[in-house]
C-alpha cells in the first residue's frame, strides 16, 4: 500500500527520499573538530520532481542522509502533475525570484559559495544551495513552496562554526513535532553568520503533510513484520536484581490498589479492569506492593520469564516517519550508586520507587521501511543514535542495554555518568551484556495505533492515569552531606551545587505515572522537555569544574 513505496503524498505535493548526492565542497574550519564537513548537491532526482534544498553532514559519519524532492499533485481521474510559471497562479511550487549570497570563502580545499533562494510572495525556501564559483545559481536549480504548505523550523544540531564572520551551519527540524503534528523535514541544513535566538523563525521552512488519512503509515500486519524484523534484544546488568515483568503478573502476584483516605489497599485485578479509568493524576488513587514481608520481596525482584514489552506505534514528522515506541515495566526501581572521585557509594534507599516505566523508540522510514534511528530514554532526558552507531544482534535486531537498577536505556555497555565526567562526580548507570535479556521481537503486544482507527483494543490498565507506587521521601541530604563532609574542602562546593542538581528521583518523588502520562506519548521524542533543564546542567557542572580547577 503506501508504506515503502518510496514516495508519500503530502495533498497538494508527494515527495520523494533522495540518497544520492554530488560533492560540492568541503571544509574543516571546526572548532575542536578536524574531521570537516561536506556539502551535497542531490543527484539522481525523478523527472517531474524539483530539488528544495542542498545537504551537508560531517566527514566522521557514512553518507547516509537525505533531502526530499516534491512534485505538485493534481487530485483527478489521471493524475497530472505540473510546474507552473505564470504570475496569475498560485501552483504549490514555484521557481526563486533571485537567490542572496550568505557567505563565501576558501578555505584550502577551494571556494564555497552559500546561497539563500528568494522565494516571490507568498511562498517559503526549503533549504540553502552550496556552489564551487561566484556565480549566481539558476532559478531552475530549486522550488520554493508555497507558504500555506509548510511548517516553521528550527535549527538542531551544529554541523560546523567557524570563526571568520561567526559562519555556522545546523541542521533543522520542524518546530512542532508530536504525534498529531504535520511538520515534515526536508533534510536540508541552515547556515548564517548572525546569532541565532531560542525560537526565533528560520529563513526557511519545513513541508507540511495536508494528507489526514496517513496513507504511508504501515498497518498492523506491517507493523507486526517491523517488529519481527528490528525488534530490540534488551539486555539487563549481570548483578541486576530489579527485573522487569509483565503487568499482569505484577498484578496477580499482589500489587495493591490504594485510594486516598484508606488505610488497606484492594487487590487489581489481573487485567487492570477495577483500576480507576481515564481523568488525570489528581491524587486519588496509587498503587503499592503487597504488605506481606515475603510478597513483597518476591514482586520487588519483577519476574523476567512473564516480560514483555508493550508497543505504542505513532506518526512522527507529519507521517514520514513510523515511531514503534516499546515501553517496558519493572515492578521496582533499585537504589542509586553514587561516584564521588575513585569512590562508588551504593545507597541504601536513595533513588527507590515503586512501579518503573520505561522506553526506547525504533523510528522507521514511511518511504523505505528501513530503520533511521533509536532513542534511548534516560533519567531527565534521552538520545536519538542513528542506525549506524547501534551494536546488532541477529541481523538488523539492536540492542539496548538497561541500567542497574534504574532501566535507563543505553547503545552500549560501560558507565554512563549523570552529573560531571571531568569531576567524575554523579549518578552510576552501569550496562553490561548477560543472560537476562528480553526479545522484543518475539514477546511484545501491541498496546495501541490511535492512527489506524480502532484496530488495536488498549488494555484497561493503559487507561489509568494515576500513579503506579506511593509518593516516597528520601532523608537523603543529610545521607549526602556525610559524603561531603569525607571529601578535601576545595572540591566540597562544587559536589554540593552538582548534588543540588541531580534529578528530584534522588530526594524522593511521587509515583511515577503510566505510559499515557508521560510526555513522550504524545509528543516528540526527542530534546524536548529536558533540554533547557540539560542546558542548565551543563552550565553548573561546566562552572563547577572551573571552581575546582
Amino acid at each position: 500500500q503506501g508504506f515503502g513505496t518510496g514516495k508519500i503524498n503530502l495533498g497538494e505535493l508527494e515527495v520523494v527520499k533522495i540518497t544520492e548526492f554530488e560533492r560540492v565542497w568541503s571544509c574543516s574550519l571546526l572548532r575542536g573538530k578536524a574531521e570537516g564537513v561536506t556539502f551535497y548537491k542531490p543527484v539522481g532526482i525523478p523527472d517531474g520532481f524539483f530539488c528544495l534544498g542542498y545537504y551537508c553532514q560531517p566527514n566522521d559519519q557514512p553518507l547516509r542522509g537525505y533531502v526530499l524532492a516534491a512534485r505538485e499533485r493534481v487530485a483527478s481521474s489521471t493524475e497530472v502533475y505540473c510546474d507552473y510559471d505564470s504570475d496569475t497562479d498560485f501552483p504549490a511550487l514555484r521557481k526563486p525570484v533571485n537567490y542572496s549570497l550568505i557567505w563565501s570563502t576558501d578555505c584550502g580545499s577551494g571556494c564555497g559559495f552559500f546561497w539563500l533562494p528568494n522565494p516571490p510572495l507568498g511562498y517559503k525556501a526549503m533549504g540553502i544551495l552550496v556552489t564551487d564559483t561566484p556565480d549566481e545559481p539558476d532559478v531552475e536549480e530549486v522550488r520554493c513552496v508555497r507558504e500555506d504548505l509548510t511548517e516553521t523550523c528550527e535549527i538542531m544540531d551544529s554541523i560546523l562554526a567557524t570563526d571568520v564572520n561567526t559562519f555556522q551551519v545546523w541542521t533543522t527540524r520542524p518546530c512542532k513535532r508530536g504525534m498529531f503534528c504535520k511538520g515534515v523535514s526536508v533534510g536540508t541544513f541552515f547556515c548564517c553568520t548572525y546569532f541565532i535566538s531560542e525560537n526565533q523563525e528560520l529563513e526557511i521552512a519545513c513541508l507540511k503533510n495536508l494528507d489526514p488519512s496517513l496513507h504511508a503509515m504501515p498497518n498492523l500486519d506491517q507493523i507486526h513484520a517491523l517488529i519481527k524484523h528490528y525488534g530490540a534484544t534488551v539486555f539487563f546488568h549481570p548483578k541486576e536484581d530489579c527485573m522487569p515483568s509483565s503487568v499482569q503478573w505484577f498484578f496477580k502476584n499482589g500489587a495493591l490498589l490504594y485510594k486516598d483516605g484508606k488505610v488497606n489497599g484492594e487487590p487489581i485485578d489481573y487485567l487492570g479492569s477495577n483500576l480507576p479509568s481515564g481523568g488525570t493524576n489528581d491524587g486519588a488513587f496509587w498503587i503499592d506492593l503487597p504488605r506481606d514481608d515475603n510478597a513483597r520481596k518476591n514482586v520487588r525482584n519483577g519476574n523476567l520469564e512473564s516480560a514483555e514489552l508493550y508497543v505504542h506505534v505513532k506518526p512522527a514528522l507529519g507521517g514520514t516517519f513510523t515511531d514503534i515506541v516499546m515501553w517496558i515495566f519493572c515492578p521496582f526501581n533499585g537504589p542509586a550508586n553514587l561516584k564521588i572521585g575513585l569512590m562508588n557509594i551504593q545507597m541504601n534507599k536513595i533513588g527507590q520507587h515503586v512501579g518503573d516505566w520505561e522506553h526506547f523508540t525504533l523510528r522507521i522510514s514511511n518511504f523505505t521501511g528501513e530503520l533511521w534511528q533509536v532513542y534511548f530514554s534516560q533519567h531527565s532526558g534521552g538520545e536519538w543514535v542513528d542506525a549506524f552507531n547501534l551494536e546488532f544482534i541477529e541481523g538488523n535486531k539492536p540492542i539496548v542495554y538497561s541500567s542497574k537498577h534504574g532501566h535507563a536505556s543505553f547503545p552500549h555497555p560501560g558507565i554512563y555518568l549523570q552529573g560531571s565526567d571531568k569531576l567524575g562526580i554523579g549518578i552510576r548507570n552501569d550496562t553490561a551484556r548477560s543472560n537476562c535479556f528480553v526479545d522484543s521481537s518475539t514477546r511484545y503486544q501491541i498496546v495501541a495505533a490511535e492512527y489506524l482507527g480502532g484496530v488495536v483494543t488498549e488494555p484497561c490498565w493503559l487507561q489509568y492515569m494515576r500513579e503506579w507506587g506511593p509518593t516516597i521521601v528520601y532523608d537523603s541530604r543529610s545521607e549526602l552531606d556525610k559524603i561531603i563532609s569525607l571529601l578535601p574542602l576545595f572540591v566540597r562546593f562544587s559536589v554540593e551545587n552538582i548534588f543540588d542538581l541531580f534529578p528530584t528521583e534522588l530526594y524522593g518523588e511521587e509515583g511515577p505515572t503510566g505510559p499515557k502520562e508521560k510526555d513522550n506519548w504524545n509528543k516528540g521524542c526527542a530534546h524536548a522537555p529536558g533540554i533547557a533543564r540539560n542546558h542548565k546542567l551543563m552550565n553548573e557542572m561546566q562552572n563547577a569544574e572551573c571552581r575546582v580547577q
